[in-house]
């Protein structure tokens, strides 16, 4: 099968200048499932998903998935979206992630509480010099936040662990319970791709370009939108 083209963004986003990089999805719910989507049709040929859930009727509501694929497993069903789009086969991993499993250079962490996430950070991403980069998202019914962190940087660090909190009083599935709504999904997986975007573009030009924003707080009602210079201020 031919492979996608991406004449139309390469001038933006390269995937031959990426060359073969590897990318890790870990969660294909809500927002890793469009993620794991718009990143193959960015053009990234070494991706990564992982997941051990099987799809359920509830989640082709806010999912990447259709009603069709009710009981098979989320990273096989994605896999076949992502081929049947792009051309591109992903690897896929039928397995829950608790930090003992090889990553690559770039992580989005997108499991579903914040137990876990932070079990996989200090297991595998913290101070880790193999990972360059690591993408999380939260996610709530109109709000929304994504974080862009170099695990091996002091500042981002501790922005990124002071942000965490324990599953029993996070708001209702800003990761810590079960409410989900597609279209919010779908706009804090746009900000997260384009923050992969931007970090590329640091990442080949370190001299030119800053790092993108480390956290992005988004709501939608009214629409407001706060970084990382709104939260210095």
């Amino acid at each position: 099968m031919e492979k996608i083209n991406t004449i139309r963004h390469n001038s933006i986003f390269s995937a031959d200048e990426f060359s073969d990089i590897r990318v890790d999805v870990i969660g294909c719910g809500a927002t890793g499932s469009r993620i794991a989507m718009e990143l193959a049709k960015l053009g990234i040929q070494n991706l990564h998903i992982w997941d051990d859930d099987i799809i359920e009727s509830h989640n082709p509501a806010n999912q990447l998935f259709y009603m069709e694929d009710v009981g098979k497993l989320k990273t096989e069903a994605l896999a076949d979206h992502i081929f049947r789009a792009t051309g591109i086969q992903p690897t896929i991993h039928n397995e829950k992630v608790d930090g003992s499993q090889e990553l690559g250079k770039v992580i989005f962490l997108l499991t579903d509480n914040m137990k876990s996430r932070k079990q996989i950070w200090e297991a595998s991403i913290v101070n880790n010099y193999e990972v360059d980069l690591m993408i999380e998202t939260r996610m709530g019914a109109k709000i929304g936040r994504v974080y862009t962190i170099n695990p091996n940087d002091l500042d981002h660090i501790k922005l990124w662990e002071g942000s965490l909190v324990d599953d029993a009083i996070a708001l209702p599935s800003e990761c810590g319970g079960k409410l989900s709504v597609g279209p919010t999904a779908k706009g804090i997986a746009s900000f997260a791709v384009w923050q992969f975007i931007a970090w590329f573009t640091h990442f080949k030009k370190p001299e030119e370009h800053d790092w993108p924003t480390k956290q992005i707080f988004l709501t939608l009602n009214p629409p407001t939108l706060i970084t990382d210079v709104d939260f210095e201020e």
